[in-house]
């Protein structure tokens, strides 16, 4: 089974590893889930953002 990852140095979407794992945010088990790697990071932040607000 493929495993995908989103390179943030180049913005792309690899199936499987072919960069370092520093520059790797996933696996993912989909194409369109990698690329949707820094909207799920965006989402986190927000979240925690807000949960500190709250705290």
């Amino acid at each position: 089974m493929a495993e995908y990852w989103y390179n943030l140095q180049t913005g792309e979407v690899e199936e499987g590893q072919q960069s370092s794992w520093s520059k790797l945010l996933g696996p993912y088990s989909t194409r369109e889930e990698a690329s949707r790697a820094m909207q799920r990071v965006d989402a986190n932040n927000e979240a925690w953002d807000e949960a500190d607000e709250d705290a």
